[in-house]
């Protein structure tokens, strides 16, 4: 009987959802019927058959699967009408298909497959399930970038290649059409594609187009399987793949099924926002941190390259120095100063040698070479230049450091005061005030000036056992943090340690404390001791170079820089000398400056700090954070901004897990009010109106009026003179770069090219341009691109900073070209996404900034909208030729109001943006999304979050005096770690579940926080701990909020004041206009509001006397 009788009467089979394992594990159907184009059961079937089937032996049994060509047709025609659902992937089974078939799908039409010959398997150009192709997405993960077509195929079993040069990178292949025939010659981006030489030979080389579009191979060279086959084959997500991919890594035979095995790929436990002990806080950030040291030395150890060239020179210090050039294999790890690498040599001219030496250059402009410093110059085989290998050396210090951070915490009872210790794990504790003798003046000795934010903000770390210092863009954090450190010094509480988690950041720091005349170490890694500094002259190691009271030493330290190497006894000697000298020399320093991992050297191990400053500290991991702190702190200061970018973490799981939130972070989450700097005096007014309002509640003022931040004789054609911004619209695609994991735009790259040639001609100096990029591909074309096609010098373009936003935090320009990148139908607008990058790329430029995108991708991102129709109202968004651009008419949708949904409610990132792990999972016990609607309609937990008692006005006064409040001027209760049930209607009851993950620690200590529960409290008392009590959502009680009234208290947390024109001083009502005010003495009594409630006695359990 033919295999067409069944066509028409497939379309109405139903597969029985049976109960008897037996039924479905017999041979049902015989092998006789030979339905070969089955490739999926239906999904009634595979549910059943996943949970009652091991193998898929009986499966293909059952379905017959046996390979014969005859007959298809019919059969794929009857059942076309059949649409195969697919809900459990491991209702699919490879067994029976070609060896051609799609690692991932199964899809196996030789036009449609591509061979990799890097890891010899196969895959389709179907997107499937994911953002790009099959093959695409296997290349890019596996580090593979060669591949064949099949022999079946259209074009036949091709290697692709350049047809110039044989480079077979296809993510730099593309091609030109010839104008004669209908051929196609591919060639490679760089530099064939670029040749003069190419138009004699009838090919146009604008005409140049890469093969991979939109992560896809273009169909007319690898076919696109259609709708139907991407259907029935098998339905694999992107995490399928990233899980499948990191299997195939240790075990290239893995199939899809093996991702079911237990133990493949279990995730390490979340970070919590509170710890009920420092034990449980070390089990939870140990593994994460192990988790991040195992991916670094995997990293790191694949690294390794052979048929290295080196040249050879000799450093002042008599060491022998190796120049190469180090291809980056991996665009993930960047080579930093200090760096260890170690140099083999396997050649026939010098006997086997292998030395080990610290990175002292990094490939720049100039040129790509890496240079390290050898440790020992015994038999370097310096007359050979070739056959050397590279490798690097990975060292643990930093995570070893970190884990016994973590340890002495837990252990060591002195490691840190207990409010400190209480406070870090986010445990309720009454306030406490520092005694101490504030000083007259706030400004310190060779410090410039402070302004009001900066004095409340030294006026009140001073006094606090901790705080957090929120420095926005340009608000002189730096200042004001040497300032804190001055005034604690001179406290004689013993010694400051001041960390940051970058050596640059501690340079910058040590350098304005010592200008205040305080006595100043900076310890540096033994490592990093050859490089130089700004402040060398202050570091350890070159302050015992100069001792003069110990001659023995120096001449110790003489012949040793003569000879290179001393004897054993003098080394000896030698190094008690300089253990004693360096200990001397810490003990009498005033300041310790140091990287928060080089808080960990041994020679810090006896000492204690009770002031700790930690700069940038929204840059540092937890953990790294507390190596500092463990050692003995009382008085800490955390000083960052959570609104620019946070840690770099490379494991994606330990990031996920919640290691890349700081401990600043996680603090503001808890409620711990960040004092925000205001003024900003690096940008044009203009330039900061846009970060001011969307990142900082429009709270920061202009330190500079817009004449201080016009350059007169700059002539650059500003679409409205009196803005220096313009957003250049372009239209160019996105292409994939070298490596596969990053994109270039070259359109994009031409335009930034003139602009810099604009700005170069009409006088600005070439170290006053930075040019920002989120992607590495676009850095090194634009680099490459304005050297070798750019109208003037290739010198005055090396000396353009071109790099990643990541380079540029912290630092500033004049002016600043920012080229996005992106255009795509599919991808998305990746890095461009998270709001801090584009908040730091905003807020780098003094004098000018420029956007270079594409709007209409990027105007599909809520935040980029906003941007896009900022610059449209200014009319500053323009397109066309430089020299006569135009305002661009392009429309785009209406900017939707902002809402994070981790933080509902008030400005976009009104309130930190909450990277809390917990604050994050949607439907956890810790999710707030469902409160958005503008935030009024939901229950507050009463959960007291700490206030300055200075001019605070309490929410339940001010309201009892019906004064005309502004939105948000209060801090809002923040929420606690519990599930908060909305409720539909005003009226009903709610009641606070204990539910698991909402833990909290009762009240420790005193009675302080129950008094002021129940006299100050928005809401209702929180007095039952078993949680069963309702209360009433109508009017709330003690003359505070009702409800009904049309007032829309903002958000949990910490919103600030909603509305720009407010100064967001983070404690000071409205009221306190001058600065006389804003000036106070500490004086507890201090009544900011005492006109307005002349008949209120102040409670004792009432902010006043709450520390």
């Amino acid at each position: 009987m033919s295999v067409d009788a069944y066509g028409p009467s497939s379309q109405t089979l139903t597969f029985l959802d049976t109960e008897e394992a037996d039924l479905l594990g017999a041979d049902t159907q015989g092998s006789e019927f030979d339905f070969t184009d089955f490739t999926l059961p239906s999904q009634t079937q595979s549910q059943t058959q996943a949970s009652q089937l091991d193998g898929g032996q009986s499966q293909s049994q059952a379905l017959g699967i046996e390979p014969v060509q005859n007959g298809i047709g019919g059969v794929s025609q009857g059942i076309g009408e059949l649409t195969f659902e697919d809900d459990e992937e491991d209702a699919f089974y490879m067994k029976d298909l070609p060896k051609h078939a799609c690692m991932y799908c199964g899809i196996h039409d030789p036009a449609c497959v591509v061979y990799c010959n890097m890891t010899k398997k196969w895959f389709c150009n179907g997107r499937g399930n994911t953002s790009g192709s099959h093959i695409i997405n296997h290349l890019v993960r596996a580090k593979a970038k060669e591949v064949t077509l099949h022999k079946d195929g259209p074009l036949g079993e091709t290697i692709l290649e350049c047809y110039n040069c044989g480079c077979r990178n296809v993510f730099l292949l593309g091609f030109i059409p010839a104008k004669a025939d209908s051929v196609v010659v591919l060639l490679c981006r760089q530099p064939c594609a670029t040749q003069s030489n190419l138009k004699d030979m009838n090919w146009d080389p604008s005409q140049w187009q890469p093969l991979i579009q939109d992560r896809q191979f273009l169909p007319w060279l690898v076919k696109v399987p259609s709708e139907q086959e991407q259907l029935r084959a098998r339905q694999i997500t992107a995490q399928q793949i990233n899980k499948l991919e990191e299997l195939w890594k240790d075990n290239p035979e893995a199939a899809i099924e093996d991702l079911e095995k237990p133990g493949v790929d279990e995730e390490p436990s979340q970070v919590l926002l509170r710890y009920e002990d420092a034990y449980q806080y070390q089990n939870i950030f140990g593994p994460l941190v192990k988790l991040e040291a195992d991916y670094d030395k995997k990293l790191k150890e694949s690294q390794t390259q052979d048929k290295i060239v080196v040249r050879w020179d000799v450093g002042l210090n008599k060491k022998r120095i190796a120049y190469f050039v180090f291809p980056k294999a991996n665009e993930e790890m960047k080579l930093m100063h200090g760096d260890e690498l170690r140099l083999r040599y396997l050649g026939e001219m010098h006997k086997p040698w292998s030395g080990v030496g610290h990175v002292i250059k990094i490939p720049d402009n100039f040129s790509e070479e890496v240079a390290i410093e050898l440790k020992s110059n015994a038999g370097v085989p310096a007359e050979c230049t070739h056959n050397f290998v590279v490798d690097f050396v990975w060292k643990s210090t930093s995570f070893d450091r970190m884990q016994a951070s973590l340890k002495t915490f837990a252990v060591d009872e002195t490691s840190v005061s207990g409010y400190i210790y209480h406070k870090l794990l986010g445990h309720e504790v009454e306030d406490v005030v520092i005694k101490c003798q504030l000083p007259k003046r706030f400004s310190a000795p060779g410090l410039p000036e402070l302004n009001h934010s900066q004095v409340y903000a030294v006026k009140t770390v001073l006094q606090r056992p901790l705080s957090l210092i929120q420095g926005p863009p340009g608000t002189g954090k730096t200042v004001t943090s040497a300032t804190v450190v001055y005034h604690l010094a001179k406290q004689t509480q013993g010694q400051v340690l001041v960390c940051a988690p970058s050596n640059i950041a501690v340079d910058q720091l040590t350098e304005k404390i010592h200008k205040t005349g305080l006595k100043v170490v900076r310890l540096c890694a033994k490592s990093r001791e050859a490089i130089d500094s700004p402040v060398s002259f202050l570091a350890l190691h070159n302050q015992i170079r100069n001792m003069e009271s110990v001659p023995e030493l120096s001449k110790l330290q003489q012949l040793k820089d003569e000879t290179g190497e001393l004897s054993a006894s003098d080394e000896k000697r030698f190094r008690t000398l300089k253990k004693q000298c360096e200990k001397e020399l810490l003990q009498h320093a005033d300041v310790i400056c140091c990287t928060c991992v080089g808080a960990g050297d041994p020679r810090l191990g006896k000492m204690q700090f009770r002031c700790v400053l930690i700069d940038e500290s929204t840059q540092s991991t937890e953990p790294e954070c507390m190596i500092p702190v463990v050692l003995g702190s009382r008085q800490l200061i955390l000083v960052g901004d959570h609104c620019q970018l946070g840690p770099v973490v490379m494991c994606k799981k330990a990031a996920k897990a919640g290691l890349s939130q700081s401990l600043f972070e996680r603090l503001v989450v808890l409620g711990i009010r960040p004092i925000r700097l205001q003024v900003q005096y690096r940008m044009h007014p203009a330039l900061s109106n846009f970060p001011s309002n969307i990142f900082y509640e429009g709270s920061l003022q202009n330190g500079v009026t817009a004449a201080e931040r016009t350059k007169k004789q700059v002539d650059f054609p500003w679409p409205q003179p009196d803005k220096p911004m313009l957003f250049y619209a372009t239209t160019g695609q996105e292409e994939l770069a070298s490596s596969g994991t990053s994109y270039l735009n070259r359109t994009e790259a031409a335009n930034v090219e003139k602009i810099a040639t604009r700005f170069l001609r009409s006088g600005v100096k070439p170290d006053q341009i930075g040019i920002i990029t989120p992607y590495e591909g676009q850095r090194a074309f634009i680099c490459q691109y304005m050297q070798f096609s750019g109208q003037l010098h290739q010198k005055l373009y090396q000396e353009i900073e071109v790099a990643s936003v990541d380079a540029f935090q912290g630092r500033e320009k004049d002016f600043i070209i920012l080229s996005c990148v992106r255009a795509n139908e599919h991808q998305g607008i990746g890095f461009l996404n998270d709001p801090r990058r584009l908040n730091v790329a905003l807020t780098r430029a003094r004098y000018g900034n420029i956007v270079v995108g594409n709007p209409k991708v990027l105007s599909k991102q809520p935040l980029w909208n906003h941007l896009l129709t900022h610059y449209k109202e200014m009319k500053v968004l323009v397109e066309g030729p430089l020299n006569n651009l135009k305002e661009s008419m392009i429309q785009f949708s209406k900017p939707r109001k902002l809402v994070n949904a981790a933080n509902p409610g008030g400005r976009f990132m009104s309130n930190t943006m909450f990277s809390a792990r917990e604050a994050m999972i949607p439907g956890s016990v810790y999710d707030r999304s469902h409160m958005m609607n503008g935030g009024t309609n939901f229950q507050r937990e009463l959960f007291i979050p700490t206030h300055d008692q200075l001019g605070y006005i309490g929410p339940e006064r001010a309201y009892t005096a019906s004064l005309p409040v502004p939105v948000g001027m209060f801090i809002p209760p923040m929420q606690p770690a519990y599930q908060q049930q909305m409720l539909g209607g005003r009226g009903g009851a709610a009641r606070r579940g204990g539910q698991k993950g909402g833990r909290q620690k009762p009240p420790r200590y005193t009675q302080q926080n129950t008094s002021q529960m129940s006299q100050n409290s928005l809401m209702s008392s929180q007095a039952s701990q078993d949680g069963t009590q309702p209360y009433s959502q109508g009017p709330l009680t003690q003359g505070g909020l009702s409800m009904s009234q049309p007032f829309t208290m903002s958000q949990p947390g910490l919103s600030g004041l909603s509305q720009p024109e407010l100064s967001q001083d983070s404690y000071m009502g409205e009221e306190f206009k001058s600065q006389a005010d804003m000036l106070l003495s500490q004086d507890s009594t201090y009544q900011g509001d005492r006109a307005f409630f002349p008949s209120q006695p102040l409670s004792q359990g009432g902010q006043f006397s709450q520390y």
